[in-house]
């Protein structure tokens, strides 16, 4: 299974770990969207950005 994560709001005033985890998970800016594989580590980072992001499931 793979997880679309689309980014809704600014990283403007976020914390720099916040800010570092958005840039990690490979979006830019508000409407980006990128999808990823479903493993611990993915899930993980959209825990600690779970504020600033949308997540859907995608069926292979």
């Amino acid at each position: 299974m793979k997880l679309k994560i689309t980014q809704t709001k600014s990283t403007i005033a976020c914390l720099k770990d916040q800010i570092a985890t958005i840039e990690a998970l490979g979006l830019h800016k508000i409407g980006h969207s990128v999808v990823k594989e479903d493993n611990a580590a993915v899930r993980g980072m959209i825990f600690k950005v779970k504020h600033m992001v949308k997540v859907e499931e995608i069926q292979d």
